[in-house]
């Protein structure tokens, strides 16, 4: 799911300088044949939850790998199999090992469990090269929190993973109203959507109790959720909001998200942690406003006033405040839609975000062609 939300692009740019092998969760190692991607593909078991047995496996397999391929860049993403690559790649003498940050679980945690994942991200760092960070207040953050040091850590032009595709999120009429038939939404319906991981740190029940008290004031309202339910999300958001769970509409993880994007009005992420916040710039790059907490990363996304509001994490108040203030103001909507599209194109886009990544590689130790592992 990560590599086809998030790099795509990386993996296509590359492929045409360097020689690639993605290894990933996957039981299907041709699944990047379906978006043009011709790299060689390795399935291996990493979980998302810590297993010790399993995550030794993982561990001892991808040392194997390593060992066997002596590739020059090892560069991973995510948490779990970032901790892994960086030992492993150590481990087989790999020179230039890379993980790029995109939040910290720990943001969120308290006492002995923060204190325990926090180490575990010094140890990524410790066996890392180089940190390369998907926003600049993640990483002054983790700078604060000594995690990283600033001679060892940075952001690719902008911020975010892979910038957003401004051709593939892009304000489209057709794509808006056929995707409002096929959810049975009406084209005077006003459209908040949500689209990423359901969990509860991603701030959905406070979006639901907001969005709740919103249609007592607002009648012609729709609440959009796309993305895979990992904590049983979905039920305890319509009982929260029970008395209008008609207005509310889920749906599984999509490889189209643009059609999504497009159909909607306002874009909301009421996350507790981020690292950037790429869904806001695709929301933006389609001509959306978004509203979302003011939190390192997400502050990346939103220019506040601007480009959407931003509001203080778990205040349903405020939340609900800005969405009636979205709701009842056609002309603010499409301003600062403007705008958003605007900045996404200006500071985010792909071939900015993919060039700053590119140019990064050939600085690095190596052959002018790279064999790298994503």
């Amino acid at each position: 799911m990560t590599v086809k939300a998030f790099l795509l692009e990386y993996i296509r740019a590359l492929s045409r300088s360097c020689d690639i092998t993605v290894i990933a969760n996957t039981e299907d190692p041709d699944f990047l044949k379906s978006f043009g991607v011709d790299v060689e593909v390795i399935p291996l078991k990493i979980e998302r939850k810590i297993s010790l047995l399993k995550d030794l496996q993982a561990l001892f397999s991808l040392f194997s790998i390593f060992r066997s391929r002596r590739f020059a860049i090892v560069h991973s993403i995510m948490p779990k199999s970032g901790l892994l690559s960086m030992v492993a790649g150590f481990g087989a003498g790999i020179p230039n090992r890379l993980h790029t940050f995109t939040g910290q679980v720990w943001a969120t945690r308290t006492g002995l469990k923060r204190s325990l994942l926090k180490c575990i991200d010094r140890v990524l760092v410790f066996f890392s090269t180089a940190i390369l960070v998907d926003s600049n207040s993640q990483r002054e953050f983790l700078m604060s929190e000594k995690i990283v040091a600033p001679d060892k850590s940075l952001v690719l032009a902008k911020g975010s993973i892979t910038g957003v595709d401004t051709q593939r999120f892009r304000p489209d009429a057709d794509r808006r109203g056929e995707l409002r038939r096929d959810l049975g939404i009406s084209k005077d319906d006003i459209v908040f959507l949500f689209l990423g991981r359901l969990t509860k740190d991603k701030g959905l029940l406070d979006l639901a109790q907001a969005f709740a008290g919103l249609c007592a004031k607002k009648y012609n309202l729709r609440l959009v959720v796309v993305g895979p339910d990992e904590e049983g999300m979905r039920e305890r958001m319509l009982n929260i909001a029970a008395a209008y769970s008609t207005k509310i509409i889920f749906k599984d993880y999509t490889d189209r998200p643009q059609n999504y994007m497009a159909a909607a009005d306002v874009f909301c992420l009421p996350s507790y942690r981020e690292g950037f916040g790429n869904v806001i710039i695709e929301a933006a790059a389609s001509g959306s406003p978004a509203i979302g907490t003011r939190i390192y990363g997400i502050t990346d996304a939103i220019e506040d006033g601007i480009t959407g509001f931003l509001y203080e994490p778990r205040d349903i108040n405020s939340l609900s405040d800005k969405m009636l203030l979205f709701a009842e103001n056609t002309a603010l909507r499409q301003k600062m839609g403007e705008e958003a599209r605007k900045r996404a194109v200006e500071d985010f886009s792909k071939e900015k975000v993919v060039s700053a990544l590119l140019e990064f590689y050939e600085k690095l130790p190596g052959k002018s062609r790279l064999p790298v592992e994503g």
